[in-house]
């Protein structure tokens, strides 16, 4: 008995051990940019190199950290095209075209015509330290498995005694929109070792954060703890993002285990029903994201996007102004990860203004808990508590067709007495109240507030 005592405690000890190490990753929502809305398939290194040096000089200060290398960085892209077509060719005798840059361990590196800095084996260490330079941090976009090409080359698996590509790889585990990969079988001596080799690869590379696609729909338990056991083998903190959604809510207590952000739905574009669609996707996640673990509503719609696909055709976001406000307000109060998906040295006012109120990401940093307090005729309230405080941020949403007025009743919040209210977005106080709160709201538009208790 007082073995399987100690077996018990030594379990115990070792799930908070991994528990807390975890929320040390991504304490608050990561906040960054991603190439992959207006970039696509073929980012090349100066245009990440441009990104990077606007960050640096415009939104650093305010907590952007996060350059990332989103989609095919090892795929020749054609001159001029968009996303370019990512399917393979098979040859008669089985190989595949266009070959991906890979080395001899069967992983793949980046293609020296999108990244000259990678040529002679140096990967993105070159790009990373870069990044690194301008005090940021570096991250990248890997499909979930093992290539193809290094299962039909029978690549040795780095870190093993004799076991090749083939003797690890699922073959009835497919992406059902790119044939470059097929899945681990983490079942198979040697499909750890695979991953631990990956991400020693991605560690001697300085990379902070790591994007795994193919990875949530359908959810793929075994390899996602691959990645993350992965991850704590090569020495480097990285933030673990999983991707594509519709991650299933059955599987919130692995994700939040395991991951650091996960998406709640498949890829969100700039348009009116996807936002209210991401709602409905935010409210079945309620009360799940917190320090290391974050449901993820995707990237920020708003800048210059598809200058090379992947959808439409190059613009600025299709959201009107108040729509944007809607959209960088909810992501803020619901405390989703930040990513930007337009091209930064394209920004105007606008964009600036949206990206540099450090009042509103203060709700998306420093909230708690955040909760719907309702959603009815027209208009939805959110609300989160301030740190540290008797605070709240409260969010309203005008999801009707016309302009209208939102109310609050200050009582459903917990708030009793006189309260203060100061709105964030105008950056003024909006006067002292008592009993409820009123605000005209645009349609499609949103105001996010700070209410202040008075004694």
């Amino acid at each position: 008995m007082k073995f399987r005592q100690l077996i018990i405690i030594v379990a115990c000890l070792r799930f908070c051990f991994n528990a807390s190490a975890q929320t040390k990753i991504a304490a608050t929502p990561p906040m960054g940019w991603n190439s992959y809305n207006c970039f696509g398939s073929a980012v090349h290194e100066d245009e990440v190199k441009a990104n990077t040096d606007y960050m640096a000089a415009n939104l650093k200060a305010f907590g952007w950290e996060y350059i990332v290398v989103d989609f095919l960085w090892s795929y020749d892209n054609p001159p001029g095209s968009n996303i370019g077509n990512p399917f393979q060719l098979r040859l008669p005798d089985g190989a595949y075209v266009p070959w991906l840059t890979m080395d001899k361990w069967g992983r793949l590196m980046p293609q020296p015509n999108k990244f000259p800095s990678a040529i002679n084996g140096a990967g993105f260490k070159p790009l990373s330290d870069y990044v690194h330079g301008k005090g940021l941090k570096f991250g990248i976009h890997v499909m979930r498995g093992i290539p193809r090409q290094a299962v039909w080359s029978k690549s040795p698996v780095k870190g093993t005694n004799g076991i090749t590509a083939d003797m690890i790889a699922d073959t009835n585990s497919k992406c059902p929109w790119m044939n470059h990969m097929y899945g681990l079988d983490m079942k198979k001596p040697g499909a750890q070792e695979y991953l631990n080799s990956i991400l020693e690869l991605y560690a001697s590379w300085d990379v902070d954060f790591i994007k795994v696609d193919d990875l949530s729909r359908p959810y793929s338990a075994a390899e996602v703890e691959g990645y993350q056991n992965a991850i704590k083998n090569c020495g480097r903190s990285m933030v673990l993002s999983l991707s594509p959604g519709e991650t299933p809510v059955a599987q919130a207590a692995h994700a939040t285990n395991y991951a650091n952000m996960w998406r709640m739905a498949d890829d969100f574009w700039d348009n009116w029903k996807e936002i209210l669609h991401m709602f409905d996707y935010a409210k079945s996640w309620e009360g799940v994201g917190g320090p290391g673990h974050w449901p993820d509503a995707d990237m920020i719609q708003i800048g210059k996007l598809s200058k090379r696909g992947p959808v439409g055709k190059e613009r600025y976001s299709r959201f009107t102004e108040d729509e944007q406000y809607t959209h960088m307000t909810f992501w803020s109060i619901y405390r989703s990860p930040l990513m930007i998906g337009g091209n930064l040295p394209e920004n105007r006012d606008l964009e600036l203004k949206l990206f540099t109120n450090a009042e509103v990401l203060a709700a998306n940093q420093k909230g708690e808990n955040p909760k719907q307090l309702y959603k009815k005729d027209g208009a939805m309230v959110w609300y989160s508590h301030v740190q540290g405080s008797k605070d709240l941020y409260v969010a309203l949403f005008n999801i009707s067709d016309s302009d209208k007025s939102i109310a609050i009743d200050l009582a459903s919040l917990g708030l009793k007495g006189k309260v203060k209210v100061r709105d964030l977005w105008k950056k003024q106080g909006a006067g002292t109240f008592k009993n409820s709160y009123q605000q005209a709201i645009n349609l499609h538009g949103a105001a996010l507030l700070r209410i202040s208790p008075i004694n």
